[in-house]
């Protein structure tokens, strides 16, 4: 799982693939050949031209043609160079019961990342929020026949999963789709890395930066737990910028409470066992509530003589209200909404200039909401996950 956050979360990372130019076509042989003597001499002339050039460059100085030091790049900051990461792995080694040198060893050995402090940083105030933007971005060609070769590989595992969990298939597709393109982004960070430099220099200029560094101490913790008991090497698993790891990108404590072995092969391994992936998502999403059969929205719209707008959106995407409750404040269901027998709430997606979205979600919206903090991110999941449902033939 991602770590939460309330804004529409960035994509999953990837690497940015850059198309070279073209490279020399094969030569052809000259249609017209030259005389000896012209070769020579377009040679002695290309070769005074260029000590013509070159003069300059060799009359300076060794001190001017020397690289400045001063621009190099300065060595990595790692952190044992930090008291505070030396002194929070000290107090992790007794209170989990680690050997205190390892302890130290790793985090010491851990780098400072700037670029994940830069993308830690809040959006600048006032940047519009677009669900129709963010939508594209997931549900898309490319996605879309990925979403589909994993559900027909996986057909059986999926169905399995559906019936021990109760979670649907389609939205277990979903996520896995969302948070990394089935496998083919799960990040290029060093967990360790991102991890430590979000405990120990998460940006101040963030609303949240005290509870957020918090969080990440513990995931740190969680990691290097999750690592010594699995004999695995801290130093290397790679990860996204936040420092959540494998198809699902699950956080480390999310790996320790749901992440299972859905194979039977004796070990959780979120990155090369797609069984484990699915069983993974579908356990994560039992533990947080999900109730088999109920529907994660529905339509709405308003009636404008009765609409109480503030009050409807004042919850924000809890659950909060019951049909007769939400009906009277001005929002118009119809079907099987109106048999809803669990508490609705009013969630709104922002569509930069244009006018906004809303569902009527449910408990079970809100469910998906606990894997991120973001309706625009839930909503992406369940529509990716039922666009990929479409295009899988029955059997």
């Amino acid at each position: 799982m991602r770590a939460p956050a309330r804004a529409p979360p960035a994509s999953p990372a990837c690497s940015a693939r850059f198309s070279g130019w073209p490279g020399p076509k094969a030569s052809t042989p000259d249609p017209q050949p030259r005389h000896p003597l012209q070769s020579v001499n377009r040679f002695l002339c290309a070769l005074a031209a260029t000590l013509l050039v070159a003069a300059p460059a060799l009359a300076q100085s060794p001190a001017k043609t020397r690289p400045n030091s001063a621009a190099q790049s300065a060595p990595a900051f790692t952190y044992d160079q930090s008291e505070a990461a030396m002194a929070f792995a000290a107090d992790l080694a007794v209170r989990r019961n680690l050997d205190p040198a390892w302890v130290r060893q790793q985090i010491g050995q851990a780098q400072r990342m700037p670029t994940v402090i830069r993308l830690m940083r809040p959006a600048p105030t006032g940047t519009p929020k677009n669900w129709a933007a963010y939508r594209a971005r997931f549900i898309e060609p490319v996605r879309l026949r990925a979403g589909q070769r994993f559900w027909e590989d996986n057909r059986e595992t999926l169905a399995r999963a559906e019936i021990e969990f109760g979670v649907p298939a389609s939205l277990i597709v979903g996520v896995i789709g969302v948070e990394s393109l089935y496998g083919q982004h799960t990040g290029t960070f060093r967990v360790i890395d991102a991890l430590s430099t979000l405990a120990f220099d998460f940006p101040t200029s963030h609303p949240r930066a005290s509870a957020r560094t918090e969080f990440f101490k513990s995931e740190l913790e969680q990691f290097l737990s999750l690592s010594e008991r699995t004999g695995t090497d801290p130093q290397s698993p790679l990860g996204s910028y936040a420092g959540a790891m494998g198809w699902p990108q699950f956080m480390p404590s999310s790996w320790v409470k749901y992440a299972i072995d859905f194979d039977a092969d004796g070990k959780v391994d979120l990155n090369n066992s797609q069984a484990d992936v699915i069983g993974s998502v579908a356990n994560y999403f039992k533990a947080f509530g999900w109730q088999t059969g109920m529907p994660t929205h529905y339509p709405v719209s308003f009636d404008p003589s009765k609409l109480d707008l503030d009050t409807l959106l004042a919850p924000d995407i809890l659950p909060t209200f019951g049909v007769e409750s939400f009906t009277a404040k001005g929002a118009v269901i119809e079907g099987p909404a109106l048999q809803h027998p669990g508490k609705l709430a009013l969630v709104l997606l922002e569509n930069a200039g244009a006018p906004p979205s809303y569902v009527a979600g449910t408990e079970n919206f809100y469910v998906v909401t606990r894997y991120n903090w973001s309706s625009y991110y839930a909503l992406a999941v369940i529509e990716l996950g039922d666009a990929v449902r479409a295009l899988v033939p029955s059997r």
